[in-house]
């Protein structure tokens, strides 16, 4: 697995972690990536340290025996690794959000945000809506206090 720190089109940054970098190659190049934030497709890889792995340093002999807090502590996780599975089974965590999202949820497209102020002010029934907003709706929206939230939209296709 190959972690790559990526930033979208509206400067959001987060992670994205890959069987290997032609696996990346080809996803960004069909435009199967998103933001988890906004949900844009124009995403690429932003600068990022290094990640090493190394031996932890050996511990010098203690004269108290008696454990200290620190002592008692799990290991702090290594950058660049994920237990297995993990991503599959986030994905398909997230192709059941989207699903339970679609199938209860009415499509506003990029409508989203003119109704939700109107749904906030009363203006149109109560319901669940999704859609897509610019980052200027965006601030609207939280200007006016909607309540809304930023759902990561993978695609059925994502492997």
């Amino acid at each position: 697995m190959i972690c790559y720190r990526l930033r979208c089109a509206h400067d959001h940054v987060f992670e994205g972690w890959y069987k290997d970098s032609s696996t990346f190659a080809m996803l960004r190049q069909k435009n199967l990536l998103n933001c988890p934030e906004c949900g844009t497709s124009s995403v690429d890889q932003a600068p990022m340290a290094p990640a090493i792995v190394g031996r932890a340093p050996e511990r010098l002999p203690q004269s108290d025996p008696t454990p200290t807090p620190d002592m008692a502590a799990p290991p702090a996780p290594v950058a660049g690794q994920m237990p297995p599975g993990l991503p599959d089974a986030m994905l398909s965590a997230l192709r059941d959000v989207r699903r339970t999202i679609e199938e209860n949820c009415e499509n506003m497209g990029n409508r989203f945000a003119d109704e939700a102020l109107r749904i906030h002010y009363g203006e149109a029934p109560e319901r669940g809506i999704y859609g897509e907003m610019s980052q200027s709706q965006r601030e609207e929206l939280e200007e006016e206090g909607v309540a809304f939230q930023n759902v990561p939209w993978v695609r059925d296709t994502d492997s």
